[in-house]
């Protein structure tokens, strides 16, 4: 199995929910997407693009053995709370460090997710946080039977 990587490139990354509250660059060699073995790619936008109040810190935390510990937020945009739909690693792990103050969002709790103008699909599931587009390929982990590969 190969250990996640910051992807190389550059993408514009454009994700809405109730608002165009977030439009912006995201450069991958700056570590703002991550790919894993049998997933999509996870973009990480710069946590101070978002305006104050859209992200709410809620309690709880996960650990990636590789990103280390996620801690996670509420999009709160046009009156509408969505719970955990962000998530940050506000102490990445070693060779992750340009994760750090970047937050990713799971793009099937957004009202609309874009890589470079292209809709995106999200990836199965309720755990993992891929941006699918038409120039990735699956399968991918996330969908009913796959958690053991």
């Amino acid at each position: 199995m190969g250990l996640p990587a910051a992807a190389k490139g550059r993408a514009a990354v454009r994700a809405r929910y109730r608002a165009p509250w977030r439009a912006g660059d995201c450069r991958y060699h700056r570590g703002s997407a991550v790919l894993e073995t049998s997933h999509p790619p996870v973009y990480y936008l710069p946590l101070d693009s978002f305006p104050a109040g859209v992200l709410v810190p809620v309690e709880g935390a996960t650990f990636c053995e590789f990103k280390g510990q996620a801690h996670y937020f509420d999009v709160v945009a046009g009156g509408v709370l969505v719970h955990r739909a962000g998530w940050t690693y506000p102490e990445p792990a070693r060779g992750f460090e340009a994760l750090r103050n970047r937050v990713a969002l799971y793009p099937g709790q957004m009202d609309s997710c874009e890589v470079n103008g292209e809709q995106v699909t999200f990836q199965a599931g309720d755990f993992y946080g891929g941006w699918i587009t038409t120039r990735i390929v699956g399968p991918f982990k996330g969908g009913p039977g796959t958690a053991g590969w």
